[in-house]
């Protein structure tokens, strides 16, 4: 081999200095896996996100005309002086495909346009190529709800108050129907009401015409109608021109008090018409085979015989095959990408990947094993090293113990977390990491043992006969007043018990997920925990000037780029070319506003220091007692400034567990607080939660996969055997250290190793 293809094999990284990075230089070794460790904020994401996959996807972009750059996504330019022997990247993260009704599990993965072919060619009687079998084309979806499977159904005594007349307010509940409304105006002004006659008392002519009337013409229309207007009933036009348009989305809030949505009468949910769902396949129909679980869908596929069929029975097992393989068996083709966690969607995309004919690609993946359970990590294992076998470079972002095992090599970054991260502390395979002086190796090392007193609840509370989702007729007594881990495999019905749980008890309920806080995009820590108000206060008294002068949402805004802190350039067809406002360097302010100063500091150097920086800053103060929960759940390295976008689904987990920390006596259920967080993180967390049932008497219900929860917990509640139809069983309720001798535990094994 000569030098120059032995420097192909890496891919060179100099100089990497995005984020938090150090001047990061190193090499990858290609057509391996590579998992980066670290603890939470040490720069991982930073590096195979930010410099490497963003460069890649950069790069690639400009091979492009310019007329298709315009349509692709915009990847600014990484801090990083130079990147060699890239391949081709495809990031497998953890968000969802853009929110589409449309999309499923089948769609998505292609597998559907197989089965529609499968049914073309095969299935008896013939009614039409494989676009007839399509829920999204006109000769296949059902003409009712226009294959989305569920209607909307609106209420129509709760939009028209039928004791008022169309002259008085509110007759109407919706936008522009007060009297004056342009809406208004296109039944006052049509002459065929009596505008000061209540509705109660329109005949049922008048009352057929008001509501229900298809769109006509009037024949004498008074003067002030509009010349080329159409009367249209009030039902009529809410269903074509709002429920089912842009308008009802942009407006939902305003329309679900009087809409319900259930599944369509016509169809039953399937999306397709009555032509479609009568061609079957050995007396089943398309839409039957995507209600399947997919591994009674593989079960289904393998017993076909017809010899037209045999190719797309091979491709169709091959895709059927990687999703059952992965750990998604209890998913069915039918069901929507939007209702999937994203660790469900993240292995979607694996198994999309996996039977690819493509090589020499880099898959970036970031914490892969989120939300699973160690026996779907073991098949989410065999899929990883599926991905390399087939010739290409795998790079992991990970905290898992068992996901780390996995590695051909490890890159692990460190040694702190913001400004004391971003350098490369280890670079090896597993066993090199173990002996090393590393937080990740010791942590490693480490083994957390069973509880060895667990607390007793102070009370009980009963479900009985719960059956929701796949719960099936399930009877717990939940323990309150200690810290319970609920566990099982994804889809085994985890969250169905919690929300049963949550329904049914008569007291409050803090339910701590991890989706969006709900706050908007200029959102920081800083604005959520009220601290940016008390730091502009300061400034202003110390400056004698007006609080609204240090926001740059405001006064205090640079004139140049309006507190953006960068200008943007439209381009026509080329990229909108973003760069960094020179007159206040990015930082937002106004020059004038910059002069002033607290202890040396600007507002926007201030503004930029880290939770753990600004306490310290602080020390003694209201700012100080504010971020003092960030700093208990662990957030100490997150800057004052930092959008809370940016931030992980653990992470805003935690941001909204530090606004509760105060609590006494209520009850908590947590999602997965584990999600993301390093080893050392994960025993920090664990003893924050101990401290808020022990100390403050709080009851915490944590939905976990990860062991170390299971064994400091005081009970332990498992649901199984699997997901889907196959779970919603319970397995075992009682001590942690008794789930051992549970011979039908799917967890058991693993804590037992």
């Amino acid at each position: 081999m000569t030098s120059a293809e032995k420097n192909m094999e890496t891919i060179d990284i100099y100089g990497a200095s995005e984020n938090n990075l150090k001047s990061v230089s190193l090499r990858i070794p290609k057509k391996q896996i590579t998992i980066f460790t670290g603890v939470s904020g040490s720069g991982k994401s930073s590096l195979c996100m930010d410099t490497i996959a963003a460069n890649a996807r950069r790069e690639l972009n400009e091979t492009f005309p310019s007329f298709v750059q315009r349509y692709l996504p915009k990847y600014g330019r990484p801090h990083v002086e130079r990147i060699e022997n890239l391949p081709v990247t495809i990031i497998i993260d953890q968000s969802k495909p853009a929110p589409n009704a449309r999309s499923t599990v089948g769609t998505y993965t292609d597998t559907y346009s197989l089965l529609r072919l499968l049914f073309s060619r095969i299935g008896s009687p013939f009614v039409g190529y494989s676009d007839t079998f399509s829920f999204n084309h006109p000769l296949g979806r059902c003409p009712q709800c226009d294959g989305l499977g569920e209607v909307t159904e609106l209420d129509l005594h709760k939009l028209v108050d039928f004791d008022k007349s169309l002259n008085e307010e509110g007759v109407i509940d919706y936008i522009a129907f007060k009297p004056g409304g342009w809406r208004w105006e296109l039944y006052a002004h049509s002459g065929l009401f009596d505008l000061n006659k209540k509705i109660r008392d329109y005949t049922p002519q008048e009352l057929e015409l008001f509501l229900y009337s298809p769109q006509i013409r009037l024949k004498n229309p008074p003067e002030n109608w509009p010349k080329t207007a159409k009367y249209e009933g009030l039902m009529t036009r809410m269903y074509r021109s709002i429920i089912k348009s842009d308008e009802g989305k942009r407006h939902q809030k305003w329309l679900e008090p009087m809409t319900t949505t259930g599944t369509c009468s016509l169809c039953g949910g399937t999306r397709l018409n009555e032509t479609v769902r009568s061609c079957k396949i050995d007396g089943i129909n398309i839409a039957q085979v995507t209600d399947m679980p997919l591994v009674d869908a593989v079960r289904w596929v393998a017993r076909l015989d017809d010899p037209l069929a045999a190719d797309i029975k091979l491709a169709l097992h091959k895709r059927l095959s990687a999703l059952v393989d992965i750990g998604l068996g209890y998913l069915t083709l039918s069901r929507g990408m939007g209702t999937l966690s994203g660790g469900e969607a993240q292995r979607c995309k694996i198994a999309k990947y996996i039977n690819s004919a493509l090589s020499d690609i880099l898959y970036v993946l970031d914490e892969p094993s989120v939300g699973l359970h160690s026996h779907d990590i073991d098949l989410l294992k065999t899929s990883v090293r599926k991905l390399r076998d087939h010739g290409n470079t795998v790079i992991l972002v990970e905290h898992h113990k068992e996901m780390i095992q996995l590695s051909d090599h490890i890159v692990d970054m460190g040694p702190g977390a913001g400004a004391d991260g971003g350098k490369v502390l280890f670079e090896g395979d597993y066993a090199g990491l173990l002996v090393s002086d590393t937080i990740t190796g010791s942590m490693l090392r480490q083994r957390v043992s069973f509880k060895e007193t667990p607390r007793r609840p102070t009370a009980w509370f009963e479900l009985s006969n719960v059956s929701y989702h796949n719960l099936n007729n399930v009877t717990i007594s939940i323990p309150l007043g200690i810290l319970v881990a609920v566990a099982g495999v994804a889809g085994s019905g985890k969250s169905s018990l919690m929300e049963c749980f949550r329904r049914r008890y008569p007291g409050e309920v803090v339910f701590i997920n991890q989706r969006n806080i709900g706050v908007s995009l200029r959102s920081t820590p800083a604005t959520y925990l009220g601290v940016a108000d008390d730091i502009r206060r300061l400034f202003a008294k110390r400056a004698g000037v007006s609080n609204s002068l240090f926001t740059f949402n405001g006064k205090g805004g640079c004139p140049v780029c309006h507190g953006k802190g960068v200008i943007l350039s439209e381009m026509a067809f080329m990229d909108t070319i973003e760069t960094v406002c020179e007159a206040c360097n990015g930082l937002r302010y106004s020059g004038e506003v910059l002069k002033y100063q607290v202890d040396g500091l600007s507002i926007a150097q201030t503004m930029d220091l880290s939770v753990h920086q600004a306490a310290q800053r602080f020390a003694g103060t209201v700012i100080e007692q504010k971020l003092t929960p960030l700093l208990q759940v662990g957030l100490g390295y997150l800057h004052l400034n930092q959008a809370l976008s940016t931030l992980s689904g653990g992470e805003l987990q935690r941001v909204k567990l530090a606004s509760y920390l105060g609590s006494k006596g209520r009850i908590f259920i947590l999602d997965e607080p584990t999600t993301g967080l390093h080893p050392k993180d994960i025993q920090h967390l664990c003893r924050l939660l101990d401290s808020l049932v022990e100390e403050q008497g709080n009851s915490i219900l944590v939905i976990e996969h990860n062991l170390d929860v299971l064994k400091l917990s005081d009970y332990v509640i498992e649901l199984g055997p699997a997901g889907g139809d196959l779970g919603g069983k319970l397995l075992f309720a009682g001590p942690p250290h008794e789930l051992l001798d549970c011979a039908q535990s799917v967890t058991a094994p693993y804590l037992k190793d």
